[in-house]
């Protein structure tokens, strides 16, 4: 009963027929007990934001994007089943109208609140098609929902799981499921807070649904499919060169994951960590291959610097208008101001006269925003299309290559960690 093993399987993975015939083809090749944590289908999510902010900004539903997920969602189901006519169609089209009819009465919900509710729509269409697929295919297996048994706070957008009523109903409704299926598969990225309402766990949150289960499970694992081979010391697209992490210890993969990369979600990796669960991160497209493990591991290789590079960032330097200082009463007014608009801070720093904070580029009303209240005591500065560059575990050769010939406006360099922000 406690042998369980928790795979999570992204969009990029299931994003066709064939992606989702290949993940069948890895769940089918060993016989064990295993909860399948599965993400929106392609870029799915992506469409159904575009959906959210079109209603949000404009009253407006935005039916033809609504139709290219239809159609999206249309042709992978024809490409799996023979029969036209099966549930996984009709679940498709139900949902699509669901959405409709949901945006038609909404009238005063958050923008966060709305999005939570319209971005789930993915992971549920995606379950259900995968789960009749594999019911085709003579794969036994049972579906439970995600958002039945994560519980969370009401921070729509970036829940907090409460962890007690997770563990308590992940026990109750999901634990014993294994005594007669091998295969349980549920969605990531979503949960519902204790009214009921859905809510996600962030973007990319996934990786952090199959750490939630893993954890309330007591997995003997978890292994997260990706397109690359393992975790990397750089992203492959901009530096082919990039080499394959092995094995890398709890703490460093937190700082890599909270300094930007983007194979594991930042919050994924502690849950698993107080339990000892080793996390794997393998290639869904060459299965057989080794891929990185991440766990208890005591010797890492310093001699390899890992780049972790952040586009779309914005430099914000704000100056007191009479010269005073910037002292500690300012700093947190001003921290409270990001907080409240929701803007996380990649880098800062402060002098006697200013304080400069890197981020991503916001929305526009969110950056007006902030302009417009800092403006009220400050003198604003602001820089926009830069790039993030953090070189964990840096040594001088790999410094010089990462800002021999660039402009940089902001850097900083701590024992282990060398950061520039640089104009593209």
């Amino acid at each position: 009963m406690n042998h369980i093993f928790v795979e999570k399987f992204g969009g990029a993975s299931v994003k066709s027929a064939e992606g989702v015939r290949n993940v069948a083809s890895i769940i089918k090749r060993e016989d064990k007990k295993r909860l399948v944590v599965i993400s929106a289908m392609g870029k799915t999510t992506n469409a159904l934001e575009k959906v959210v902010g079109e209603f949000y900004s404009f009253k407006h539903i935005d039916y033809s994007t609504l139709q290219d997920i239809k159609d999206y969602h249309t042709r992978i189901i024809q490409e799996l089943f023979e029969n036209p006519n099966n549930t996984a169609t009709d679940y498709l089209n139900q949902t699509i109208e669901d959405i409709s009819l949901f945006l038609l009465k909404e009238k005063d919900v958050s923008y966060s609140e709305l999005y939570d509710a319209i971005v789930s729509f993915g992971e549920k269409i995606c379950i259900k098609i995968i789960s009749e697929y594999l019911f085709s295919i003579r794969l036994e297996h049972k579906q439970v929902n995600a958002f039945e048994n994560i519980v969370t706070d009401s921070s729509f957008r970036m829940a907090k799981v409460k962890w007690q009523e997770t563990q308590s109903k992940i026990s109750q409704n999901v634990l014993p499921l294994f005594i007669n299926y091998n295969t349980v598969l549920t969605q990531g990225f979503i949960a519902s807070n204790s009214q009921g309402q859905m809510t996600t766990l962030g973007r990319e949150g996934s990786d952090f649904s199959a750490s939630v289960f893993a954890y309330c499970l007591s997995a003997q694992s978890v292994t997260i499919w990706k397109d690359v081979a393992g975790l990397m010391n750089a992203d492959p697209k901009r530096m082919p060169l990039a080499q394959l992490l092995e094995q890398v210890p709890y703490a460093e993969a937190i700082e890599l994951s909270y300094y930007g990369a983007s194979v594991i979600h930042p919050k994924t990796l502690k849950p698993l960590e107080n339990r000892n669960i080793p996390l794997y991160v393998k290639s869904f497209l060459c299965h057989e291959e080794k891929g990185s493990a991440i766990g208890r591991f005591e010797n890492i290789n310093p001699n390899i610097p890992s780049f972790i590079f952040k586009d779309n960032q914005m430099l914000l330097s704000i100056t007191p208008e009479d010269f005073s200082f910037v002292v500690e009463e300012n700093l947190s007014k001003i921290f409270s101001l990001f907080t409240r608009l929701g803007i996380k801070i990649n880098l800062m720093q402060n002098s006697a006269l200013s304080f400069s904070v890197c981020f991503d580029m916001p929305q526009k009303e969110t950056l007006d925003s902030l302009i417009a209240e800092l403006s009220l005591s400050y003198l604003v500065k602001y820089n926009d299309n830069l790039t993030l560059v953090t070189i964990r575990r840096y040594t001088p050769d790999a410094i010089v290559t990462m800002t021999e010939g660039k402009t940089i406006l902001l850097q900083q360099l701590s024992r282990l960690t060398a950061q520039f922000l640089i104009l593209n």
